[in-house]
Parts: C-alpha cells; structure tokens; sequence
C-alpha cells in the first residue's frame, strides 16, 4: 500500500503493484535479444552488463550522476565508500566504455561532491578533453558540528573532440541591469523592458546558484537519495545537444536525464539496476506526456531558485 502523505506533498510514491507495473515497462538486454531500438527506453539491468549492447556512435550526449564515493543505500544495493585509489579504478571501469559510445562531436558532463571530485579529470582526461568545471550550490547541505556545510557539487564537462555542440543562446541568463546605459540616441544599449524591470541576457557562468533541489511540494520529487533537480539537467542538455539529438544516462536513477531529455525534445536512453528506480522513472516518463514543463524554466528563460513559480 502505498504510504499516507499530507495532501501538499507532491512526492511521487509508487505502490508494490505500481512498482511492479512500471518496471515492467523497462526493457532488458540478452544475447538472444539485443537488436531492439533504443530510442527512448530505460534499460532495467546492470551498467557494465548493459554497456556492451550499446552501439558505436551512438549518443550525441552523455550525463553521468554516477554513485559518489561515499556508503549510501539505493534500494536493494549499498554502494560503499572506497580508498580514493579503488574508487579511481571504479571510475576507469565504466568510463573507458563511453568513449566507443559517443558520437565523434559528443559532449559528456560527470556529476560529483567535493571528494570525488578530486579524482574524476584524473581518469576522464585519459579519454576525453576536459573543457570546464561548473560548480553549483546545493542549498540542503546539512549543517556539521565541526567543519564548513557542505553544499556544493561540481559537474565535469568533457567533449570527445575539438567539434562539439554548445547552444549559448539556449542557456543564457536573464539578469536585472543595475546601470542602464543608453547610446547616443537615446536607445537601451543590450537591454530591455520586461515586467517593468530593465534586463539583459548575458552568458552562463561555470558556478550556478540558481538550483532549487527537489523536495517534497514539487512534483518532480522522489525517494531517491541523491536526485538531480529537472532545471540542471535541463541546461546541460541544452547547452550541448540539439532537438533529436541522443541523451543517454548509464546510472538513470528516478529518470531526470530522460524526464528532461523528453520534455526538451531529445531522444534518450537510460540504464538503472533498481527495479524501484527504474519504476519511478518510467512513471516519471508517463507523466511527461501530459505535464512538459520543467520547474524553473518557463518561455526559454531559466528562473531564479525559489523565484515565483520555481
């Protein structure tokens, strides 16, 4: 059954039957059964058995939230906190298998904490060229009784050559212009009017403050322990595929990458082992048909965290 929650919680909890169900929807690779399309399906079945089915040139993007190295429960699986040297290796394992996957202009951005963070270019770099490190505040950090609070991730952006896709106008963000300069006519110089406040549009900076994580009154919110917000990964797949394009996510968790791949107009593929995970994104997966909005983003404009409507 599922549990009694207060009518404003909006968390998405699936039944023993709904979980069941759901899961059934997901696909599974097998010597025998191998040649179906992958466009737009979530693979129930371990990563590094499900790589290897994937074929070359596949993915025009890659967004990896990949466990971080610390002892965490998903599911029916416990991931365990390894020296950083294991955890290293752990990292080689599935990251020398991409490279074959991605399109020759691909684009891949790897999620970490602060910990893992330290060893994430050390192994990605021996495959792909590092491009940038974005850096956002994630403000449900718990507080600690005797160090900093700990609320910041980091996003590692890697392409598999020279020639990638990077849409700046996608991302660009709506700032208030606090000096309002005018040219010699008279005329606003790179601004506008909106809502009676004076604007412009200006780049993307690598550190990102405007992400609300999901929880409880936002539709989007699950059970899972580590979930990405729908906005953040809403503007990696913006910045670097196009409409079409193929976004694939080898630990998919509750679905986000494909959730935000699907509303934007991408294709997606996504792999994930737990069968409750691989519920909640197929359900997540369903509600997108109805429901395309992203929280934060409205009109091509990506909002301020906790703005009206975010």
């Amino acid at each position: 059954m599922k549990k009694n929650i207060a009518p404003r919680n909006k968390t998405i909890i699936l039944s023993h039957r709904e979980e069941i169900d759901y899961a059934a929807k997901a696909v599974k690779f097998s010597p025998q059964n191998h040649n179906f399309s992958l466009d737009n399906q979530i693979i129930w079945q371990d990563t590094f058995y499900a790589l290897r089915y994937i074929p070359d040139n596949f993915a025009d993007l890659i967004i990896v939230d990949p466990p971080y190295n610390l002892t965490k429960n998903f599911g029916q699986n416990v991931f365990r906190q390894m020296d950083l040297s294991d955890y290293r290796k752990w990292l080689d394992k599935w990251l020398s298998k991409l490279g074959r996957i991605m399109k020759p202009n691909a684009s891949l951005y790897i999620c970490s904490d602060w910990q893992s963070s330290i060893v994430i270019p050390q192994v990605a770099c021996k495959y792909f060229a590092l491009r940038n490190r974005i850096s956002w505040e994630r403000e449900k950090g718990r507080a600690a009784q005797n160090n900093w609070k700990n609320c910041l991730e980091d996003i590692w952006f890697f392409t598999k050559s020279d020639t990638y896709t990077f849409n700046l106008d996608a991302v660009k963000v709506e700032r208030r212009v606090i000096a309002p300069y005018r040219d010699s006519q008279g005329l606003p110089k790179d601004w506008h009017e909106k809502n009676g406040n004076k604007i412009r549009y200006t780049a993307p900076s690598n550190i990102w403050t405007d992400i609300t994580i999901p929880f409880w009154s936002m539709g989007e919110n699950t059970e899972h322990p580590t979930q990405k917000p729908e906005k953040l990964i809403a503007k990696l797949i913006l910045a670097s595929s196009n409409a079409g394009d193929m976004v694939f996510d080898p630990f998919v968790g509750s679905g986000t990458t494909a959730v935000a791949a699907k509303k934007l107009g991408r294709r997606f593929l996504g792999i994930e082992r737990e069968r409750k995970y691989v519920a909640l994104s197929m359900k997540r997966l369903a509600d997108a048909d109805e429901n395309k909005t992203i929280q934060g983003y409205e009109n091509g404009v990506f909002k301020g965290r906790n703005a009206i409507g975010d």
